[in-house]
């Protein structure tokens, strides 16, 4: 069975958005073509290999749409990703074109639309930021592997990825060069 993997990427002190908004503690450089032994780059190209269908929340997408159809500085990493399958969870919109690529299906129950994907054959599913989204999928006990990105600054303010108690069990925990540590948790229910 496919599983739900949340990707976000967080402070040290739990934030998840910064007071605006904003993403501004990410690390890490883009993607390019260039032939590379970074460890980093490799387990998120190892990642991005491992899904096949991404959903987004309506204020992720309308933040993704203009950049990442178009982000060649992304190389091979950003035409893998916008070769995914994409759902948008939404209530609003109508369509979700996504650049020259096939557009994005809106759904506008994501938690139905997640059991389903769920009991298809195919690759894991990644829901890509989208925090509103991920709570309410984290809710409904459809949430399987939380994959934190964590970078090596702290915030003090802001959005926190967790808001509430939660259960988590490590599957990895791996430190690259760059300062970022990928912690890998399954959600215990």
């Amino acid at each position: 069975m496919r599983k739900l993997v949340v990707q976000q990427w967080v402070t040290v002190d739990n934030i998840a958005a910064e007071e605006d908004g904003g993403l501004g503690f990410v690390s890490g450089e883009p993607f390019d073509d260039e032939v590379t032994d970074d460890p980093f780059k490799n387990d998120m190209m190892g990642f991005i290999e491992s899904v096949d269908t991404m959903i987004l929340g309506a204020n992720t997408y309308n933040e993704a749409k203009g950049y990442w159809p178009y982000a060649e500085d992304q190389g091979e990493y950003g035409r893998k990703l916008n070769r995914l399958t994409k759902l948008v969870a939404s209530s609003t919109l109508d369509d979700a074109p996504w650049g020259d690529f096939p557009a994005a299906t809106v759904t506008r129950d994501a938690v139905a639309t997640i059991r389903k994907l769920k009991e298809d054959s195919g690759k894991d599913i990644w829901l890509w930021g989208s925090l509103k989204l991920m709570h309410s999928l984290l809710d409904a006990g459809v949430v399987d592997e939380v994959r934190m990105l964590v970078c090596p600054v702290s915030r003090g303010k802001g959005t926190r990825l967790f808001d509430d108690r939660r259960n988590l069990k490590l599957i990895e925990a791996t430190g690259f060069e760059n300062g970022v540590a990928i912690l890998r948790y399954e959600i215990k229910n």
